[in-house]
C-alpha cells in the first residue's frame, strides 16, 4: 500500500498495530478500525477500505488523475488490468497460504507419537495438491510475462503492485518464483523504482508470510 501511496506522491499518516503473539489475532485498537481486524486497511477521512485489491483501486480511481492505470479505450489492457486485481489474493495466494500453513505443521511442536503422522500427511498434501497448484500458477504468470513489460500492457499499473504480494511471498520463501527469469526480472524493475525505495524508507522492511 506504501508502494501506491509514493507512486501517487499522495501524504500519508503510518499507524502499526501488534497482533497478539499467541493468537495472533487483531488488537482491539484495529478491530475499532475494522471489526474483522483487517491489515493493511486505509482510512481517508470518514471513509475505511480493506482489501488490498479494493484499496488500490480506490486509491488509483480517487487520486490517480489517470495514472497507473490503462485508458478507458484500451479495453484489452484494462480487461487485463481487472483481471490481475483480482488474480493476485483470489486464485495464487490460496495455495501459497496453504503451504505456510502445512509447513508450520510439519515444524510444530506436538507429541512424538503423532509427529510422524502429522508430517506423513502434510507431506502428501503437499505433494499431491499444494505444489503442483503453486507450480502451475508460477509457469502461467512466467508466461504471461512474456507479452509484455508489465501484467497489464507496456505500461506500469496498480496491478503490478498487487501482483507483487504473491511473488515476492514465494521468492522470500525460496518458491518458484526465484526460478523464474521473468518473475525474477519483474521484481529486480520494481524494487529499483524509486517509489518502491521510498516506500521501504518510510514503512521499515517487512517480512512476508513468515
Amino acid at each position: 500500500m506504501l508502494w501506491l501511496l509514493e507512486e501517487l506522491n499522495l501524504p500519508y499518516e503510518i499507524k502499526f498495530y501488534e497482533r497478539d503473539k499467541a493468537t495472533m489475532l487483531a488488537p482491539p485498537e484495529l478491530t475499532a478500525v475494522h471489526p474483522l481486524g483487517k491489515s493493511p486497511v486505509v482510512t481517508d477521512g470518514e471513509l475505511v477500505v480493506a482489501e488490498s485489491g479494493a484499496i488500490l483501486e480506490y486509491l488509483v480511481d480517487r487520486y490517480g488523475q489517470g495514472r497507473l492505470k490503462p485508458a478507458a479505450e484500451d479495453q484489452n489492457a484494462l480487461l487485463r488490468y481487472r483481471y490481475w486485481m483480482h488474480y493476485a489474493e483470489g486464485s495464487v495466494m490460496p495455495p501459497l497460504l496453504m503451504k505456510l500453513i502445512f509447513d508450520r505443521i510439519e515444524r510444530g511442536p506436538m507429541p512424538f507419537f503423532v509427529k510422524p503422522i502429522a508430517k506423513g500427511i502434510a507431506a502428501k498434501v503437499k505433494g499431491s495438491f499444494i505444489q503442483p497448484n503453486i507450480d502451475r500458477h508460477f509457469n502461467f504468470i512466467e508466461a504471461e510475462l512474456s507479452k509484455s513489460a508489465w501484467f497489464a500492457g507496456d505500461e506500469f499499473t496498480a496491478a503490478d503492485v498487487q501482483m507483487s504480494f504473491p511473488l515476492e511471498a514465494a521468492s522470500a520463501r525460496g518458491g518458484p518464483a526465484a526460478k523464474q527469469p521473468r518473475v525474477t526480472d519483474f521484481l529486480k524493475r520494481i524494487h529499483a523504482r524509486p517509489a518502491y525505495q521510498q516506500a521501504l524508507a518510510r514503512g521499515g522492511p517487512y517480512a512476508l508470510m513468515s
